[in-house]
């Protein structure tokens, strides 16, 4: 079991009471992300609007990618949604009024299609007319029993909205409700009652009065919390995206496992959620604390005026050429300085993306991505080293990373660059053989030559699998191991670039790939004692040179297992920095 946190009642704007119409839909995946949430529901007043219209926009940023028609900014919109999407489980629902004003949450799976979500509206007499409009009041609706029942047969999770605040069904603040109060809190149907005191304790609060220790209310009710969210950030006591969430402890993320978990009589996972405080510092705050390196630079400002636009892009030319690396923009790299940060981030990404495209030549791909620290948004630009290198800036000026600054090449460098080129472009030879010999007539064959070890180029994208996630960005991967004159010899993959070299022994080793190679002729792996999250795993964690270091694993789907040693901090990225964060 793993502990994900988790907000089943957030709002959008497609609730008439909403108060911040401007706010997108990307907004409020982004500030879930930002509170640490795995799972959040959108539950807008009597309508499905807001999720649909967020699978519209999503739809749409599609189509134009394939047709060519996208801008920068559009582009790293869809990135943005994409990266999101993979990292969290967004449902859709709604928030049913039902007879006498009693508010529930239906809750449906992320595969559960929009018009489906519509029929169950109607057959909850939400009026046609207004099941897009998101308003509080439609009418008279189904009766709370009704809706429980046609909201579990549609498949939903059924939760009683605030059962013990307004609108809800335990009426906890009235003086009456006899058999209502018990038929509506402890029906078959319902799974679970959203209650504003999850937090407190006593025999007056909500969960344990639902504790089923009461002739009356025998049935014990999974109680959870949620923000009942309208706007994206708290207001006085109107709450924020995530500013009252539950923790769920479940096998995989999933809406199959978040249902099983309500349908279970095990109380013990589900918790108020409280932010857990990271292990370590923030990406940001580790990458300044390391400093400028030969792959790694920082830009405070982004500003066309003084060349701080220029520069960044000159830095992104500069890595493409060279072996890659991290732009951070917005901060210092003094780690005593204060984020200056870059305002509204996926606008400083779409014209990041258009000067970059306007500038460099040939066309260079990099991603870009918006980070928080110290409360400030920070775009990160992850550049590639090149497949068309030498990359030009302005039609004329090639630079490369030469230390911690780009510096504008020299002819013998151009000249290496393309040399270099050339050369992954040619056909991979995995070995040199020695031409065969033709035997002379009553003399001996002379025996061939041991075959030699040769470096094969391969491209910087590892080939894996559909679906399958990339493997770290630094380290040292074990391809394959075979015995030769009685000797083991591997043939090594760096993780930086793809390269692979074969015939390489222990003795012959650099200092990493001996460590590697060492761990694996002691036969030492055992998969119970990795650290796994999902298909992927935390085997060893240590520090060399003051820097952290991790030995990481990963399933794939013949059920074969990958083990990379000694990834840095740089190769940490995407769903690799929840595996080491775990430690």
């Amino acid at each position: 079991m793993k502990w994900y946190g988790g907000d089943l009642h957030i709002h959008t704007p497609a609730s008439k009471d909403y108060q911040q119409p401007e706010v997108t839909y990307l907004d409020i995946l982004k500030r879930a992300e930002s509170k640490g949430l795995r799972i959040v529901a959108f539950t807008d007043h009597n309508t499905v609007a807001g999720y649909a219209e967020m699978q519209r926009e999503i739809a749409d940023l599609e189509r134009w990618k394939e047709t060519g028609r996208i801008s920068p900014e559009e582009e790293q919109r869809l990135k943005e949604y994409h990266r999101l999407l993979d990292k969290m489980l967004v449902l859709p629902g709604f928030e049913l009024t039902a007879t006498f004003g009693f508010h529930i949450l239906a809750i449906f799976g992320e595969d559960t299609p929009v018009r489906a979500l519509e029929h169950v509206l109607i057959d909850l007499n939400v009026p046609i007319d207004l099941i897009g409009e998101g308003e509080t009041e439609v009418g008279s609706t189904s009766d709370v029993i009704t809706a429980y029942r046609t909201m579990a047969e549609a498949g939903a999770l059924v939760i009683a909205a605030h059962a013990d605040s307004n609108h809800g069904v335990a009426m906890m603040r009235l003086n009456f409700g006899g058999q209502t109060r018990i038929s509506y809190t402890q029906n078959e149907n319902l799974h679970a009652l959203e209650v504003t005191d999850l937090e407190k304790r006593g025999r007056h609060a909500t969960k344990a009065f639902f504790d089923g220790s009461k002739p009356q209310y025998p049935r014990r009710m999974h109680c959870i919390q949620g923000s009942d969210a309208h706007r994206l950030t708290r207001k006085g006591n109107y709450l924020g995206v995530g500013d009252r969430a539950t923790d769920f402890g479940l096998p995989e993320l999933s809406f199959g496992a978040l249902k099983e978990l309500f349908l279970s009589d095990d109380f013990s996972r589900t918790r108020p959620y409280k932010r857990r405080s990271p292990s370590r510092p923030d990406k940001v705050t580790r990458a300044r604390k390391e400093g400028q390196t030969e792959r790694r630079s920082f830009h405070e400002h982004m500003k066309r005026q003084g060349g701080c636009l220029y520069a960044i892009v000159r830095d992104v030319a500069a890595f493409a050429n060279t072996k890659g690396g991290h732009i951070y923009v917005g901060v210092k790299a003094d780690p005593k300085a204060s984020p200056r940060g870059v305002g509204d981030p996926n606008q400083a990404m779409g014209r990041l993306g258009s000067e970059i495209k306007r500038l460099v030549t040939p066309s260079l791909d990099v991603d870009m991505h918006a980070l928080e620290t110290e409360g400030k948004n920070v775009i990160r630009i992850d550049v590639p080293r090149g497949d068309e290198r030498p990359y030009v800036l302005e039609g004329s000026k090639i630079y490369v990373r030469q230390g911690t600054r780009s510096e504008l090449a020299m002819r013998d460098q151009i000249i290496s660059l393309v040399e270099e080129v050339l050369k992954e472009k040619k056909p991979a030879l995995a070995r040199e053989r020695t031409p065969e010999r033709v035997p002379q007539r009553g003399k001996r064959e002379a025996p061939r030559e041991k075959e030699t070890t040769k470096e094969r180029e391969a491209p910087r994208e590892i080939e894996v699998p559909e679906g399958v996630v990339q493997p770290p960005s630094s380290g040292v991967e074990i391809v394959r191991s075979e015995k030769s004159d009685g000797e083991l010899q591997h043939t090594m993959r760096d993780l930086r670039n793809g390269n692979e070299v074969d015939g390489v022994t222990r003795s012959s080793a650099r200092r990493l790939w001996r460590y590697a190679i060492a761990l694996k002729e002691k036969g030492i792996f055992d998969k119970d004692k990795v650290s796994w999250d999902g298909n992927l795993g935390l085997w060893h964690k240590y520090k060399r040179a003051g820097r952290a270091h991790y030995d990481l694993v990963q399933k794939m789907p013949d059920g074969d297992v990958r083990i990379y040693y000694g990834v840095n901090e740089d190769g940490v990225e995407g769903p690799w920095e929840d595996v080491v964060e775990k430690k």
